[in-house]
């Protein structure tokens, strides 16, 4: 039985959400990424821990939409030397809780563990990651905020060539 908050969105419809974005992702499909965002959505990936205003912090990236769409693109030029070749990944995400919910929107976090392999190589990350997913006019949802907090952050990265 699904559970479906204020919204009428249900557990199940955001972490169904959830996958297919893991999905698009780990098909290098970043175009199709592009459409899964509202037009006021940021996609964040911070450095510290415990910041709670990421405007005011630094971030390994804070995107709106411009940014998103020229991180895309530069993904896709072959031009960007971490994606190039690009790595193959695949990512499993789990453990959903629901944060908030309100008249239009959810917030849910879930831990993300990413594997890549390049370069005859695997790499793991893990991540919590915070998504607040809205309902559309059309009645899809959509992504308006992702935040993936690494739980390494604040230690040394190597370049990382994909979208998280």
């Amino acid at each position: 039985m699904s559970v479906v908050t204020e919204t009428g969105i249900s557990l199940q419809e955001a972490a169904e959400f959830i996958w297919r974005e893991a999905d698009i992702l780990d098909d290098l499909a970043y175009r199709e990424w592009l459409k899964l965002w509202t037009a006021d959505g940021l996609y964040i990936v911070p450095i510290d821990r415990d910041a709670e205003d990421h405007a005011a912090a630094l971030n390994v990236l804070y995107d709106d939409q411009g940014m998103r769409e020229a991180r895309v693109k530069r993904l896709l030029s072959g031009f960007s030397m971490s994606s190039a070749p690009p790595a193959r990944t695949v990512r499993t995400v789990s453990r959903f809780r629901t944060l908030e919910v309100d008249a239009d929107s959810i917030t849910l976090r879930a831990a993300q563990h990413l594997v890549e392999y390049k370069y005859e190589r695997t790499r793991v990350l893990a991540a919590d990651v915070t998504y607040r997913l809205v309902r559309t006019t059309e009645g899809a949802l959509a992504l308006d905020r992702k935040i993936v907090q690494l739980i390494n952050s604040d230690d040394a990265l190597f370049g990382i060539g994909y979208l998280l």
